[in-house]
Formats: C-alpha cells, sequence, structure tokens
C-alpha cells in the first residue's frame, strides 16, 4: 500500500500518500487505497480530524498519465474517472473533517483532491493548477470540484489556459485557507486540527454533511432542510450539554449523543 496512516494524539489522523517516485500520482492503485483508509477512518469513533498530505516533493500531481495512456479502452478510462469522483465523494460525505496540507504541485486530480476537502492549507510556494488542456485532455472531473471552491471566471482561467497559480493567489480566490513558510505549516495544520477535534464529533458530522447538502439547493428549500437539521441537532445530548456549559461558563463534556 502507498498510503501512510499514521495518528497524532489519538484522535488526528495523519493520511500520507506515500508514492513520491510518481510525484503521488492518482493511480487506480493508490485511489483505491485512500478509499478504503478514509472509509476505515470514518468509522473510527476515535478519529475526529483527518490530515491529508504527500510525500516527497509534492502533494500529487494527479493522475498517473502513464496509466492512463496504456487503458486504451473507453470502459477502462470510464472505470478510473469513476473511481477518482468516488475517492472525491467518500471525502466530502464522510463524517470526519478532512485538511488538505499541500506543499509543491497540485496538479489536475490533485488539485480537486485539495478542493474536495474541507479545509486546505500549503506553503507558500506551493502551486495549484488543473493543465489538462495542454495535453488534449480537459480536467472536467477536476473541475466539479474547484468550480465549487471558486468563481466561474477564475475558474475558466485556469482550465483554458492551464496555467498554474500560486499559494497567494490560492488563498485569494478561495481554493486554499491560508499559506505559511515550510517550518510554520504542520505546527498551524495541527493548531487547526486540535483545535477541531475539541468539538463534538457528532455536531460536526451533522454540520458537515448539511453543509454540503444544502449547498445545492434553492435558497428556500435549503432553509426548510436545515431548520430540520437544526432541529434535530438541537435534540441530542451534546447540544444540551453545550448550551448548560456555555451559561455555566465551563467547558462542555462531549458524549457524542
Amino acid at each position: 500500500m502507498n498510503i501512510r496512516n499514521i495518528k497524532y494524539n489519538k484522535d488526528i489522523a495523519i493520511v500520507i500518500i506515500n508514492d513520491p517516485k510518481t510525484y503521488n500520482s492518482l493511480s487506480s492503485k493508490n485511489l483505491n487505497d485512500l478509499i478504503i483508509t478514509f472509509k476505515k477512518l470514518d468509522k473510527d469513533k476515535k478519529v475526529k480530524v483527518i490530515i491529508l498530505e504527500g510525500a516527497g516533493k509534492g502533494f500529487s500531481a494527479g493522475h498517473n498519465l502513464k496509466e492512463v495512456k496504456n487503458l486504451k479502452k473507453k470502459d477502462k478510462y470510464n472505470k478510473l474517472f469513476n473511481l477518482c469522483s468516488k475517492l472525491m465523494l467518500q471525502i466530502v460525505e464522510g463524517r470526519k473533517p478532512v485538511i488538505a496540507k499541500v506543499h509543491g504541485a497540485a496538479y489536475a486530480a490533485g488539485c480537486q483532491l485539495v478542493a474536495s476537502c474541507d479545509l486546505a492549507y500549503s506553503t507558500n510556494d506551493a502551486i495549484f493548477a488543473t493543465p489538462g488542456v495542454n495535453i488534449g485532455l480537459f480536467c472536467s472531473t477536476p473541475m466539479v470540484a474547484v468550480s465549487r471552491k471558486i468563481s466561474k471566471k477564475h475558474m475558466m482561467k485556469m482550465l483554458l489556459t492551464g496555467e498554474p497559480i500560486r499559494a497567494n493567489y490560492a488563498k485569494e480566490i478561495g481554493l486554499i485557507n491560508d499559506c505559511f513558510t515550510k517550518s510554520k505549516l504542520n505546527s498551524e495544520v495541527l493548531k487547526i486540527a486540535k483545535k477541531i477535534s475539541t468539538k463534538s464529533n457528532l455536531t460536526i458530522k451533522i454540520g458537515k454533511q448539511a453543509f454540503y447538502k444544502q449547498l445545492e439547493m434553492p435558497l428556500k428549500k435549503a432553509y426548510s432542510y436545515t431548520s430540520k437539521v437544526m432541529t434535530t441537532n438541537m435534540m441530542a445530548m451534546d447540544a444540551k450539554e453545550g448550551i448548560s456549559a456555555f451559561l455555566e461558563k465551563r467547558k462542555p463534556i462531549w458524549k457524542n449523543k
């Protein structure tokens, strides 16, 4: 398996794409391994936050073009791209917040992977691109995730030119949350992960699922849906505990129920 999964302080899982020889390409094998890893972590009650990073010189170059070239048949191409989409949906629909920790390049499906994560932080010199147009293969699946994070004009420029953007601009247009020096990235990502890990697992799960669902709804339907979600959330023990703790000026003791 080219995916390493290590624990930090028990409740934070760090997933590393460990295939530096292919610049952590999203080959069929790596995609399958990532799906298996995320599904396992999603069921692990001790894990509250997942950090995703790449080994070696960068985050991920996207699909393995040598593999893509050798597939040749239409059904095999379709299987590969569906598998990639399955990974992205696993991250979005999963219960746990996923933070992308990016260095080097995040290209094509690698950029898609960054956009699919709930939060994303990078080094100041990281670069992002959807460069498929340069090789005659439009980044159609990567644009699904990235276009849901940035505006249409910015997205189309990336897609039509294939030119990479730097971290500070990626932050400006909303692709990543922030960027730091190489020496600070790890501590800053752990800081936000630790902060999230102090919250109720149940509340985070409810909120994450509701966030992505309401985004695709018309305004009136979104309000109706989220009102029901908040009502359900309010009936949970953790909501009652959280409100009581706030009023009593003490730290809440989460039951995740």
